[in-house]
């Protein structure tokens, strides 16, 4: 079994796991009514993916 000659410090340690923070989402401009969304996701305010609506919002069945 391979056992480590030396200690690992803090500092090589948090250098390694430096890459594993996570990341904020990114958000992209509906093409329709301008609302910030997830890119390849429907539009919550507006209901509308990829140019054709695909969902009716709630102020719409009211």
């Amino acid at each position: 079994m391979a056992v480590p000659k030396k200690k690992s410090s803090k500092s090589r340690r948090n250098m390694r796991r430096a890459h594993h923070a996570l990341k904020a989402p990114s958000y992209v401009e509906c093409s329709n009514c301008g609302e910030m969304k997830r890119p390849h996701h429907v539009c919550g305010a507006c209901g509308y993916y990829d140019g054709r609506e695909v969902r009716a919002t709630a102020a719409e069945t009211a």
